[in-house]
């Protein structure tokens, strides 16, 4: 059985967008501390330099998300049912709780 999920919709946000913004938060600057120790050949931590990136990472991944209009997303969805659908052959109705 297919299970359905919505996305919330333009200019709006759910509990689940401020955690991912969160998880971008944190591995943005940390792919690039990383990525200049290489660079520079030392291992050294600008708190500043990071904190900063973070907040803007944040800040980029909740804007992004409300700006993206909403969407319902089928999953498990069987490869016929997709077909008839796409062809006309079979009608889909989707109600809400």
């Amino acid at each position: 059985m297919a299970t359905v999920t919505t996305t919330p919709g333009l200019f709006k946000l759910n509990w689940q967008d401020i955690f991912k913004g969160i998880k971008v938060a944190v591995i943005l600057p940390v792919l690039n501390v990383i990525y200049q120790s290489i660079e520079a050949g030392s291992f050294e931590f600008d708190w500043k330099r990071i904190s900063l990136l973070a907040a803007g990472g944040f800040i980029a991944y909740i804007i992004k998300n409300l700006l993206t209009p909403g969407e319902v997303v089928l999953k498990d969805v069987k490869p016929e049912t997709v077909e008839g659908v796409k062809d006309g052959s079979i009608d889909v109705k989707l109600t809400t709780k």
